[in-house]
């Protein structure tokens, strides 16, 4: 999934739930992708941080809500 396209799945779960803060849309993100797809998040997110380990639910989470804020300051 590249960057662009989990910002739309970011941008439509938040849209599905109004009233979560951004660290639980992000889980809902990563809820809805399935194992394999958090399995990539939290591999990324590890890549990163320069991290050998980390909870993958936890870690995958995190990648998508950097990303987002990331992608968000950019166009800033």
């Amino acid at each position: 999934m590249t960057d662009e396209e989990l910002v739309v799945e970011f941008a439509l779960a938040r849209l599905d739930h109004p009233g979560l803060d951004l660290d639980e849309i992000a889980a809902v993100v990563v809820r809805r992708a399935g194992p394999e797809r958090q399995l990539d998040f939290a591999s990324r997110n590890l890549a990163q941080r320069g991290e050998l380990r980390g909870g993958s639910y936890e870690t995958a989470v995190e990648y998508v809500l950097r990303t987002v804020l990331r992608l968000r300051d950019d166009a800033d």
